[in-house]
C-alpha cells in the first residue's frame, strides 16, 4: 500500500463521507424522536395500521405491531433500513468509482508515470474503501445507540444492538466488494454510479417482495439484505454462522476476483 495514494484518496472522499454520515444521522435522530409519541399513542396507530393491508406492512418490513413497541424493533424496524440501504448505496458507488476515476477523468497516467505498482494502487484504493464504510458505520450506529438511549422507556439488548449493527457493517461491506467487481469489468472509462444505485434498490426490492407472501419467500434468497437477521428483540436473537459466512466469504471471494481482473486490466489515460 502506499501512503501518499492513501492520503490523497482518503482526502478526496472525505466530504462525500462526512455527507453522508449528517444525513443518515439526522434520518436516524428524526425518526427516534417520535418514538415516545408513538407508544404514547399506540391505540390510535394501531387503529390505523388495521386499515393498511397486511401485504403493504410486510412489503415494509412490519410483520408484528407490538414489535414496534421496544425501542430496539422500533430501531430495527426504521432506521436500521436507512442503514442497509443508504449504507449500501454509499459502499457501491465509493467502490465502484474509486478504481475508475482517474480513467474516466483522463488523470490516470498520473498513477501510471509515479513508481506505483498495480497492487499498490489497488491496496490503497481498498484500505480506503473499508475505513470509510467502517466510519459510517460506527459513526451512525453510535448516533442510533444514543438516540435509543435518550428516548427509551425501558431496557433494551446492547449485545442484539452490536449484532444488528454488525450485520448492517456486513451487508454494507459486501455491496462495496461488489461495486469494486463491477468496475474492473467495464472496459471504457465511464461512471457506472447509475448501474451500481440501480443494483441495491433491486435486490432490495427483490427482498421486501419475498417478505409479502409464502409464494414470493423463495426469491429473497438471491438478495443479500435476506441474509440479515432483524428480529432484534428474539430473546434467541444471535450472530448466524452461516450468514457470517455468506458475507465474509462472498466478499473476499470479488475482492480477490478484483485484484486478479485490475492487475490485468488495460488502464486508458
Amino acid at each position: 500500500m502506499n501512503m501518499n495514494l492513501f492520503s490523497k484518496e482518503m482526502r478526496r472522499n472525505a466530504f462525500s463521507l462526512m455527507l453522508w454520515m449528517i444525513v443518515i444521522t439526522l434520518l436516524i435522530s428524526v425518526t427516534m424522536s417520535v418514538y415516545r409519541t408513538f407508544v404514547e399513542n399506540q391505540s390510535k396507530v394501531m387503529g390505523m395500521m388495521s386499515l393498511v393491508p397486511k401485504g403493504a406492512l410486510q412489503f415494509k418490513g412490519i410483520s408484528n405491531f407490538n414489535d414496534l413497541l421496544s425501542v430496539l424493533g422500533f430501531y430495527a424496524a426504521n432506521n436500521v433500513i436507512y442503514m442497509m440501504v443508504l449504507g449500501s448505496i454509499f459502499a457501491i458507488v465509493l467502490s465502484s468509482n474509486i478504481l475508475l476515476k482517474e480513467e474516466y477523468d483522463k488523470t490516470a497516467e498520473y498513477l501510471l508515470t509515479r513508481p506505483l505498482s498495480r497492487s499498490e494502487i489497488f491496496l490503497s484504493k481498498l484500505a480506503v474503501l473499508s475505513i470509510h464504510v467502517l466510519l459510517l458505520n460506527l459513526v451512525t450506529s453510535l448516533a442510533g445507540f444514543i438516540c435509543m438511549e435518550l428516548v427509551k422507556n425501558g431496557p433494551f439488548s446492547f449485545k442484539a444492538f452490536l449484532i444488528l449493527s454488525l450485520y448492517t457493517l456486513l451487508l454494507n461491506i459486501l455491496f462495496g466488494a461488489i461495486g469494486l467487481f463491477l468496475s474492473t469489468l467495464v472496459k471504457r472509462p465511464k461512471p457506472i454510479t447509475t448501474l451500481s444505485i440501480g443494483l441495491v434498490l433491486v435486490f432490495y426490492f427483490v427482498y421486501t417482495l419475498s417478505k409479502i407472501t409464502e409464494s414470493t419467500e423463495a426469491i429473497g434468497y438471491l438478495s443479500p439484505f435476506k441474509y440479515v437477521k432483524m428480529d432484534a428483540i428474539n430473546p434467541a436473537y444471535e450472530l448466524d454462522l452461516w450468514h457470517l459466512l455468506y458475507f465474509v466469504g462472498i466478499s473476499l471471494l470479488l475482492v480477490g476476483l478484483s485484484y486478479r481482473l485490475y492487475a490485468r486490466k488495460d488502464i486508458y489515460t
